[in-house]
């Protein structure tokens, strides 16, 4: 008589995922966004108004960024694609690079009181190194789902697990850092803000280990070396893919262009003080996390591509709503409907990072080739091309609108930044709706494209 297998190995025969290893899954989301909400919500207003660049050199410095985050995105997907290790093809990544993770965080927000030019290179290389050790955690890391399970319902948890995570980082990042980078400053915001970075960067390397030491990769997906441009190949023959390609371009530059200037928007547009733009920028985070748990709830009994399609359509209603009917200094109804918009936004989201793995399965039985580590390389690509142009965007618009740092800003200016945080994102999103009318993986769909490759032995666990 064998006795029963362990823990861990009972893990790796069951699809199923603990409540733990879908909060630790979590935990690593938790710990990017320590970095992706930084430079969503902050690192526009922290440049501008506090380290002092001018808007236009800001402009070139995101889309310079961007290109290089591209190139380290697709590059770590082949490493991932080609390493395999006891602990997995994902994890042992986490592990590696979570220190250095951390510690390029801290870097960016050091601000050393140096003559422009010479601030200006700092702000080149500290958010280069950043990129660069972004891409070498946030690869492995949102590949790891299509290795945890190969269930479509409990992927979808998980991932409703790693954006609810997602959105208290974010949250954190729009209380925490605002609230003591005030008690820290000294009399010098820059100070303040180094001291509350410093914190969230070693919160997210503490994050890293958690998810590493919390998870189990149990899905191991066959790989096959296969030349740069076969793999571009293969891809571009995967319609569900690059439908998902356009998506995450098209909704990145909405979110980031609203959220850059919330910032602005809470501050200059509605006149409000610092509690009053923190509570503003918390208020949006708040709904997200709300999001997170209506989505999950929803796609129960409801097609996760029509909440997906419906949801985005319905964010460019609301968002010319917020710029007809919210005026200057008209603070209730300004977070009324910002909380409305940031909830409805992002219902799509637990639905968007499942649907990656599923197009990937979906590419390998069309194709007869996997191509996973690309895949997720190049959505992230996307991303960051999605960054480029909305960061290239909002350097240009408030250059084009007159905005002045730290003074009272013209009805021009006021026109603008009201605009960038309804309007001009609304469309981003409208065009995102449009596009899932042509994605059509949904769950039933992809339980026959499950059963294909088990018939063909692409997975094992």
């Amino acid at each position: 008589m064998t006795s029963p297998p362990s823990g861990r190995a009972l893990a790796q025969h069951t699809q199923k995922l603990s409540t733990l290893e879908k909060a630790g899954f979590g935990a690593g989301d938790m710990a990017l966004n320590v970095v992706i909400s930084s430079m969503m919500l902050i690192i526009t207003f922290f440049y501008t108004d506090i380290y002092g660049i001018h808007t236009a050199d800001l402009a070139a410095l995101f889309v310079a960024v961007k290109v290089v985050g591209a190139v380290a995105d697709l590059a770590m997907g082949q490493v991932t694609d080609a390493v395999l290790t006891r602990w997995g093809r994902y994890r042992p990544w986490l592990l590696l690079l979570a220190v250095p993770y951390g510690l390029s965080v801290f870097l960016v927000f050091t601000t050393p009181d140096w003559g422009y030019d010479a601030k200006l290179v700092w702000a080149y290389s500290t958010y280069i190194l950043m990129t660069l050790m972004t891409a070498g955690v946030g690869i492995p890391y949102i590949s790891l789902i299509s290795g945890l399970t190969s269930d479509p319902q409990e992927r979808l948890s998980a991932n409703g697990y790693r954006l609810f995570f997602a959105k208290i980082g974010a949250f954190m990042v729009t209380i925490i850092v605002p609230l003591l980078a005030s008690w820290w400053d000294a009399g010098n915001p820059a100070t303040g803000y180094q001291a509350a970075m410093a914190v969230m960067a070693a919160m997210g390397v503490l994050l890293f280990l958690l998810c590493f030491f919390t998870t189990t990769e149990r899905v191991i997906h066959k790989v096959e070396k296969q030349p740069l441009m076969d793999q571009v190949r293969v891809l571009m023959r995967n319609d569900q893919w690059l439908i998902l390609c356009a998506v995450c371009v098209t909704g990145t530059i909405g979110y980031v262009i609203r959220g850059s200037v919330a910032i602005y928007y809470a501050k200059y547009y509605l006149g409000g003080d610092t509690a009053t733009v923190s509570a503003f920028l918390s208020t949006g985070v708040a709904a997200a996390i709300l999001a997170m748990v209506v989505s999950t709830w929803t796609t129960k009994f409801y097609c996760k591509v029509k909440l997906f399609r419906n949801s985005q359509i319905l964010v460019a209603v609301i968002s010319l709503m917020i710029y007809f009917l919210v005026q200057p200094g008209d603070m209730v109804l300004a977070f009324v409907l910002y909380f409305i918009l940031s909830l409805v936004v992002d219902l799509h989201a637990p639905v968007f990072w499942s649907a990656i793995a599923e197009t990937i399965d979906y590419g390998q039985v069309k194709t007869g080739k996997r191509v996973s580590g690309f895949a997720f390389g190049g959505i992230s690509v996307c991303q960051k091309a999605g960054m480029a142009i909305a960061g290239g965007m909002v350097g240009i618009l408030l250059d084009y609108f007159h905005y002045q740092p730290n003074q009272e800003q013209s009805a021009l200016a006021l026109q603008g930044i009201a605009l960038m945080l309804s309007v001009i994102p609304g469309f981003f999103h409208f065009l995102m709706g449009v596009l899932m009318f042509k994605y059509r993986i949904s769950d039933q769909y992809y339980d026959s494209v499950k059963a294909d490759m088990a018939t063909r032995g692409y997975a094992a666990g």
